[in-house]
């Protein structure tokens, strides 16, 4: 099995523009008004699908090549936070805001995994333990019900809320 990578799915998509460009060529060749014409109404349904799978992928391109580029310090926890502020962010089109500072990030941080180090080890009640970084640190110590966060920059120092 090969491996799945940002270049391959990048040239996936330039394959699907470039059939979806030859589709629309096909149906240029149909002349206007003729019953052909009509009929291949579907194909140019095809053509549009083509297209927005070509855009779908060169953007599963950038998120498997921002996901690969995560440091191996990375926090991890599957959404982002603000840095600084926690829980804090708000996403669409692609841009993540930070409802306290009004950062901004060019990718949807919010539906991304944590690019920040970690810092921290939180353990809940139940004695789950997740290492994470400061953003998600704050986080836990307003969502997360008797948490206990110990600073792995300075052992010992203990946290709890």
């Amino acid at each position: 099995m090969t491996e799945i990578t940002p270049a391959r799915l990048r040239d996936l998509a330039g394959r699907a523009e470039a059939l979806a460009a030859e589709v629309r060529a096909l149906l240029d060749e149909a002349a206007t008004g003729t019953p052909e014409r009509e009929q291949l109404f579907v194909a140019m349904h095809a053509s549009d699908w083509l297209t927005r799978a070509a855009e779908d992928l060169q953007q599963a391109a950038g998120k498997l090549a921002r996901l690969r580029s995560l440091p191996d310090d990375a926090c991890g926890v599957p959404w982002g936070v603000c840095p600084e502020h926690g829980a804090t962010l708000s996403s669409s089109g692609n841009v993540a805001i930070c409802g306290e500072c009004g950062r901004t990030w060019t990718y949807d941080r919010l539906g991304s995994p944590c690019p920040e180090p970690v810092r921290w080890k939180m353990t809940d009640k139940a004695g789950t333990e997740l290492a994470i970084c400061d953003g998600h640190a704050l986080a836990a110590r307003q969502q997360v019900e008797d948490v206990t966060l110990t600073s792995l920059d300075q052992p010992g120092q203990e946290d709890a809320t």
